[in-house]
C-alpha cells in the first residue's frame, strides 16, 4: 500500500526497571530503571470520514497494555539464572515481574511496542491505517527505532499457452499493516498502580 499521510503519537511507558544478565561487562547486567516514553508512526493510504489517519482518543486500549507491561514493572529475560529469584519476588509481592522470551532491553520494547500497536490497529482499522515505525526513549539521549525490514515478495508468474507470460511483484511488506503475534508471555498483573509519567517530550534522538 502507498503512505499518503504519517501521523506520530507519543505514548508515556511508565517506570521501568530492566536487568540484562548477559552484559556481564557493563553495569546493565544489575537492575537498574528508566522513565520510558514510545513515539508511533502511523501510515494511511485514506484518512477516515472524520479526515484522521488514526483516532488518537482510540488508543487508550493500547496505552494501558503498555503500561501494564512496562510501567512499575521488572522486565527479564526467560533465561536469566536468577528468574526463580524473582518469581519468589513476584510471590510475595515486591516486585510486578515480566518475562520475556526473546530478551529485554530498548530494542526489545520497541519491538513490543510495535507488534502491539500493529495488532491493535488491524483488529480496530483492518488495513486502512497501519504501524510505520516505532522509537522508543530511555531517556533524553538514548533512543531506539524498531522498523521491520521490507521483504521483497517472490514474483508470482502467470503461465498460459495462449496468453503472454505476466510477472507480478506483490508489494513490500514494510508498507502493509503488520500483525505480528505476541512472543511475550505476560504473567498475571500484579497490581500496580499506573502512574501518568512525565509530561514534557523531547526531539528524537539516536541510539548512541
Amino acid at each position: 500500500m502507498k503512505t499518503n499521510y504519517i501521523s506520530t503519537k507519543v505514548i508515556e511507558l511508565g517506570s521501568c526497571a530492566f536487568r540484562q544478565w548477559r552484559a556481564s561487562h557493563s553495569h546493565c547486567r544489575h537492575m537498574h530503571g528508566y522513565q520510558l516514553k514510545a513515539k508511533f508512526w502511523f501510515g494511511c493510504s485514506e484518512l477516515d470520514e472524520k479526515n484522521w489517519s488514526v483516532d488518537f482518543g482510540s488508543l487508550k486500549e493500547l496505552k494501558a497494555k503498555l503500561q501494564d507491561t512496562f510501567d512499575h514493572t521488572l522486565c527479564v529475560a526467560a533465561d536469566d539464572p536468577c528468574l526463580y529469584i524473582f518469581q519468589q519476588l513476584q510471590q510475595l509481592d515486591a516486585v510486578a515481574l515480566r518475562v520475556f522470551d526473546t530478551g529485554v532491553g530498548i530494542e526489545r520494547a520497541a519491538e513490543f511496542c510495535f507488534n502491539a500497536a500493529a495488532e491493535f490497529l488491524l483488529e480496530k482499522y483492518g488495513d486502512r491505517c497501519w504501524v510505520e515505525q516505532v522509537e522508543v526513549f530511555e531517556h533524553q539521549d538514548n533512543s531506539v527505532v524498531y522498523k521491520p525490514a521490507a521483504v521483497q515478495m517472490p514474483l508470482v508468474v502467470v503461465s498460459d499457452a495462449s496468453a503472454p507470460v505476466v510477472e507480478q511483484a506483490a508489494p513490500p511488506l514494510g508498507l502493509a499493516p503488520v500483525a505480528a503475534p505476541q512472543r511475550v508471555p505476560m504473567p498475571a498483573p500484579v497490581g500496580n498502580t499506573v502512574t501518568s509519567g512525565k509530561g514534557n517530550w523531547f526531539a528524537g534522538t539516536t541510539w548512541g
